[in-house]
């Protein structure tokens, strides 16, 4: 497993794991399947997870702590987030609830310190006032946290955040179908040192190729529920694709995958490509998918004709297609 920096604080290995689904918003998962896949995740050097505090209410940070307590030795960079939980979104932020936050994603992760906090996709307005990243700073002097950084849906809540002083990492969605963060965002983010997280690399499964217009989803999971954007922004969902059109673009894509690699691989391996990401964060169902999305840190660069031909098809077919912030 290669690692990369992550901001001046950290060094994590550049394939993480996304714990989301810990939660049960890609269906329901067994707490013994969960641990299973944290244990092959550690097993193939993965050593970045990143999980919040409203995934599974608080579930997926329980699970990784209880990973944590049986294996003492796992070493892993255990990221979370504040900020989306009814009690404070969209405008009853304060420094006593984030403290509060903290010391229960602490009890939850079994820890004494949050190695890396990141604000939810709270409202871009807040993000402009500026004092939750006092709020922030003051935490981390005071020992809770390690670090802090933001997850944001747009370039320009990106941007907003690279002026904060201090600030290690932002999270952002970019992937084959949402190139538009890499003309500004990571450029900058590179300049100032400040990691790149990536979430939803393969677009909610869509660039894994194996979905058609007929794929359904269980009741619970967000792929379901949230498809059009009814409960949060559409772009976390689908990469904000109405999901037919997705998936004629995913089988368009599959002719430019290289001999030897899976489309998935390919598409997690064009964000790798980028030199201003730390890490990307998949998501996994099954201790299978862990081991192969770990694997891809093992690949080669994409060829500069696949780079090419993928960023003809963003332009030419994709962006026009995209729904919610971005």
């Amino acid at each position: 497993m290669k690692r990369r920096s992550l901001g001046r604080e950290f060094t994590v290995s550049e394939v993480g794991l996304g714990c989301w689904q810990f939660g049960g918003d890609f269906g329901p998962m067994s707490e013994q399947s969960a641990l299973d896949i944290l244990a092959k995740s550690t097993e193939s050097g993965v050593d970045f997870w990143d999980t919040a505090d409203v995934y599974g209410t608080g579930r997926s940070e329980s699970l990784i702590g209880d990973f944590r307590k049986a294996n003492t030795g796992s070493g892993a960079v255990v990221a979370t987030k504040f900020g989306r939980d009814g009690s404070v979104f969209p405008d009853k932020y304060s420094y006593d609830a984030l403290m509060r936050a903290i010391d229960l994603a602490c009890d939850r992760i079994k820890t004494d310190s949050i190695d890396l906090l990141q604000l939810h996709c709270i409202p871009e307005k807040v993000l402009r006032e500026g004092v939750v990243f006092d709020w922030l700073r003051k935490a981390k002097s005071a020992g809770r946290i390690k670090a802090f950084g933001a997850s944001v849906e747009t370039v320009n809540e990106g941007l907003l955040c690279l002026e904060q002083e201090g600030i290690t990492s932002l999270q952002v969605i970019f992937n084959i179908f949402r190139q538009k963060p890499r003309f500004s965002l990571l450029p900058e983010a590179e300049k100032k040192n400040v990691g790149i997280i990536v979430r939803l690399p393969l677009a909610s499964g869509l660039l894994a190729g194996k979905y058609t217009v007929d794929t359904t989803f269980a009741e619970t999971d967000h792929r379901n529920y949230n498809r059009d954007g009814q409960h949060f922004n559409v772009g976390e969902t689908f990469a904000g694709l109405p999901f037919p059109i997705g998936v004629s673009l995913a089988d368009e894509i599959k002719q430019h995958v290289p001999a030897g690699m899976t489309m998935a691989q390919m598409s997690l391996r064009w964000i790798l490509d980028h030199s201003a990401v730390s890490s990307i964060i998949p998501g996994a169902s099954s201790v299978k998918q862990a081991r192969e999305n770990a694997a891809v840190s093992q690949l080669p660069p994409l060829p500069d004709k696949v780079h090419q031909a993928l960023e003809e098809i963003y332009f030419m077919k994709v962006e026009k297609h995209i729904r919610g912030p971005y």
